[in-house]
């Protein structure tokens, strides 16, 4: 038997950058601050960005956390282990992992 599944876009708005930091690897690592609409109800969400200088590759996760300080300890595990973009999204569950 199938189903028909709708999935709605949610998408991050005014973002603004919180925090930035450069680190000596040449990665730029930022906290940003967003709005989200669910259900007619307007919600700030933080994300993370990580871009890298010199080959301008760059990955982010828009909607994070909706705590501030989650976002901030995420990207401070990031800086501190130096991580590139590209090993952003498996970080970010292994941060998921040990948060639950």
């Amino acid at each position: 038997m199938f189903g028909l599944v709708r999935k709605i876009k949610r998408e991050v708005v005014d973002k603004t950058v919180y925090m930035e930091v450069f680190g000596d690897n040449k990665v730029s690592y930022r906290v940003t601050a967003g709005r989200m609409f669910h259900e007619g109800v307007d919600i700030v969400t933080y994300g993370v960005e990580v871009e890298d200088s010199r080959t301008r590759e760059k990955e982010e996760i828009p909607d994070f956390s909706r705590d501030i300080e989650d976002a901030v300890d995420f990207a401070e595990m990031l800086i501190s282990d130096r991580i590139p973009p590209c090993r952003l999204y498996t970080k970010a569950l292994n941060y998921l992992l040990i948060s639950i």
